[in-house]
């Protein structure tokens, strides 16, 4: 076992608005409000391990992805039982399909509503 400081408390995703995209997370994802700063310039969501965290940045600017002249910079992979039925459902709230899609039938790169990527995979280790 390897030794550490100390565990993973959170992800923290840039946004212009964090709660209007935690709420598209907290319903994509199945998850519940921890925190929220009194103007909302941060608000924490749990029920996944670590939590998600979205922190205001007033000139956020979207990733680019695939060309690269603004890196995605992180993006999450979510497992997937029934491909079709979830990119659907992430549609539904707010989501959409990227327009490059490497290997559309195990796993679909999608864009929240402010543009940062997601991954819908049915791909598991071994």
């Amino acid at each position: 076992m390897t030794d550490r400081v100390a565990p993973l408390a959170a992800i923290s995703i840039d946004c212009p608005d964090p709660a209007v995209l935690a709420q598209f997370y907290a319903q994509l994802l199945g998850l519940t409000q921890a925190f929220a700063t009194p103007d909302n310039s941060v608000v924490a969501l749990s029920g996944a391990g670590p939590m998600l965290t979205f922190m205001r940045v007033a000139d956020y600017a979207a990733p680019t992805w695939p060309n690269n002249e603004r890196p995605q910079q992180m993006h999450l992979d979510l497992a997937a039982e029934d491909l079709d039925n979830e990119v659907a459902a992430a549609v539904a709230l707010g989501a959409r399909e990227a327009d490059s899609q490497p290997a559309p039938d195990v796993w679909r790169v999608m864009v929240d509503p402010v543009g940062h990527l997601f991954c819908l995979s049915t791909v598991r280790p071994d």
